[in-house]
């Protein structure tokens, strides 16, 4: 896969499900979100192309439990020793300590789950593996070792514990699943455990001043990224 840079210090690892990104840190990388099980050779050889060690790793936050998310926290925890930051309603499905919640499908996100369901089963894709998590985040908190103030948003409805990354002073957001893009436009992401809740979470980050959106699926917004936000209607997608 090949990097694209989207900042000076943020590059998106484009995978078919579930991009990754990493992101320079003054003494490091942190890796925001892993890709399926699988992918760590992958996201290692782009820490290589950028410069880095696996030892750099400082940090991998994940946005949400999701294996296309979560997926190689594991194996990437095994090779770079970094802390695992994630949602703290989130924490209990990504260590394994209690059951997943299903989504609450609408006729076409079932019929494109099922899609991407058996493309995994053709390519013999593993489980992803449980992994502990070091932080436990909640709404407001902020992350520490970042060259710029970052802010912790509890975003809820495609998991219970989802959350996004918000860099106000250079205006870049990581919404985690509650926005996709497509063909330009920025949508709301399938497969929600509460559709009306991630509405309300769309909604939230629609409101604040954006210039840069990198969405785990489809393109990055990298203009005016807060207009295209404001432009969307959430409440008409995957109906």
């Amino acid at each position: 896969m090949e990097l694209i840079q989207i900042t000076p210090a943020v590059w998106q690892l484009p995978f078919p499900v579930g991009h990754a990104h990493i992101v320079r840190l003054p003494d490091g990388y942190a890796l925001i979100d892993t890709g399926v099980p699988g992918s760590a050779p992958a996201i290692l050889e782009a820490l290589d192309q950028l410069g880095g060690r696996p030892q750099d790793v400082r940090q991998i936050v994940l946005t949400h439990f999701h294996g296309d998310h979560m997926g190689s926290a594991a194996d990437l925890v095994a090779a770079t020793g970094a802390r695992v930051l994630a949602g703290a309603l989130d924490t209990p499905f990504i260590r394994g300590t209690a059951p997943e919640p299903e989504p609450v499908f609408t006729a076409p996100e079932r019929a494109l789950y099922e899609q991407i369901m058996a493309g995994f089963a053709d390519a013999g894709a593993p489980p992803a593996k449980h992994v502990p998590v070091d932080i436990e985040l909640h709404d407001g908190d902020t992350l520490d070792g970042w060259a710029e103030p970052v802010r912790v948003l509890h975003v809820p409805g495609h998991t219970p514990g989802s959350i996004a990354l918000y860099l106000p002073s250079s205006g870049v957001l990581f919404p985690g699943d509650n926005v996709a893009t497509a063909e330009g436009r920025a949508i709301l992401g399938p497969f929600n455990v509460d559709r009306e809740e991630a509405i309300a979470s769309f909604r939230r980050l629609a409101a604040l001043e954006v210039e840069i959106v990198c969405v785990p699926h489809g393109e990055p917004l990298m203009e005016d990224a807060g207009a295209v936000l404001r432009a969307a209607a959430p409440e008409g997608d995957w109906v």
